[in-house]
């Protein structure tokens, strides 16, 4: 998939919107695997750690799913 624009009405939307909202889902998904497991006690400062995961699960998508 390029980084080539969308136009939904005439707005033009960027792929890299599904890029968020697929590293929320999959952060989120994480999240709840991490709360059913005992590494989820280790977490100190979860916001930061929400944060941070979150990042580095958006930067994973983009070099996986954008344009060589």
């Amino acid at each position: 998939m390029g980084l080539r624009e969308w136009s939904v009405g005439g707005v033009l939307l960027s792929p890299f919107l599904i890029y968020v909202l697929l590293a929320l889902l999959v952060t989120g998904a994480l999240r709840m695997l991490l709360r059913l497991t005992p590494v989820g006690r280790w977490i100190w400062h979860e916001a930061l750690f929400d944060c941070a995961l979150y990042v580095c699960v958006l930067a994973l998508i983009t070099v996986v799913l954008g344009p060589l």
